[in-house]
């Protein structure tokens, strides 16, 4: 791993080499380097590079995403399926220099989704969306539960993970269908935020991934925090708080339909219902009843199984949501229309509480 290193500092040392007029606006080749070495993506001990160690070689349905190797051989060749590649590759890399900087990624203009939905979008922001975009889309979730009475429980029903930091997926909200969206309803499409910072890398540094809160504030002023930015005048929640910022709207957004979730599943499903952040398959049989997933719950065998499609395109809402914590700046409105959404299904056929709530 220590030679590996070596060669990667080489490489992007090498990458970024300037003349004395540009350097004076260009970061040195050190801080580039030490920006991607304080990143995820450099961190070779992660899970995320780890978890192939014992096989020695990482499957074409993970190394696009996990390795070097793999996005550089998924963007040389035709892309026919979003994020995957039909060989295994050798495990040893991270997200190197290499990733980003080839010819195909230079030459990419648009991004395959999960949903079959091709979206244009500019080079800095497109390699980000290969592996930002999740790996379900409404799509997998519709054929899922085909031919099944919304509210009938099946043992063929499995739960659907979106997988993680679907960012690109937020962003592109009802143009690349990433979340479930129910038939009749309208959605917010790409979003574009404000001139200036309408790619990924105008507001994530494109080595060390970090935002910083300047980069907002300049309109958003006072603002201590990106969560307490206040992005619409609508009272979502009716609760009469038009001023807290709009990720703690769509935190306690989500705390509702965590709670939608749990009572639909004791009064229509086959039985109580938790929810684990941390253990997949993430919903689990609740034994005790308690609405928390104890440490004898959070294991496979007690994975949740008497699923409806109603409850099963509720949670998956839930999930896409939960594991994009920026979803309140990459795409607000797709993410609160969907948990609104998925709450209102659920009262169709549960005993729940909707007032107030106002759909942007």
């Amino acid at each position: 791993m220590m030679l590996r290193l070596f060669l990667v500092t080489v490489v992007c040392l090498g990458l970024t080499n300037v003349g004395p007029a540009a350097a004076q606006n260009t970061p040195t080749d050190q801080q580039i380097l030490e920006a991607w070495l304080s990143s995820p993506h450099a961190d070779a001990t992660s899970a995320a590079f780890r978890h192939w160690d014992a096989e020695k070689e990482i499957p074409g349905t993970c190394a696009v995403c996990h390795s070097t190797t793999g996005v550089v051989d998924y963007l040389a060749a035709p892309r026919t399926s979003p994020g995957l590649i039909e060989h295994s590759v050798a495990i040893g890399t991270t997200v190197e220099c290499a990733a980003c900087h080839n010819d195909g990624a230079k030459a990419l203009r648009e991004v395959l989704f999960p949903s079959g939905e091709t979206v244009s979008a500019p080079t800095s922001s497109a390699i980000c969306a290969v592996c930002h975009q999740g790996r379900n889309s409404m799509e997998q979730v519709s054929t899922r539960v085909v031919g099944l009475g919304e509210d009938d429980v099946s043992a063929d029903i499995r739960f659907i993970n979106i997988h993680y930091a679907a960012a690109a997926s937020t962003q592109a909200g009802g143009t690349a269908r990433g979340g479930f969206q129910y038939e009749g309803r309208s959605y917010a499409g790409l979003f574009g935020h404000v001139e200036g910072l309408g790619t990924c890398v105008a507001c994530h540094g494109a080595h060390d991934t970090r935002v910083e809160l300047e980069s907002c504030t300049t309109c958003h002023k006072g603002a201590a925090d990106f969560r307490a930015i206040r992005t619409t005048p609508l009272d979502i929640l009716g609760d009469g708080d038009m001023r807290a910022g709009i990720g703690s709207v769509i935190d306690q957004l989500h705390g509702r339909l965590e709670a939608a979730i749990m009572a639909y599943a004791r009064e229509v499903g086959g039985g109580p219902i938790a929810y684990s952040a941390a253990a997949f398959p993430y919903f689990f049989n609740d034994l005790d009843a308690d609405g928390v997933v104890g440490e004898a719950e959070a294991v496979s065998p007690n994975a949740y199984q008497s699923w409806t499609p109603r409850l099963l395109k509720a949670a998956y809402n839930y999930q896409f949501v939960g594991k994009d914590r920026g979803a309140f700046a990459h795409n607000p409105h797709y993410a609160i229309q969907l948990m609104i959404d998925s709450i209102e299904s659920l009262s169709e056929a549960a005993k729940l509480d909707t007032t107030g709530l106002v759909r942007p």
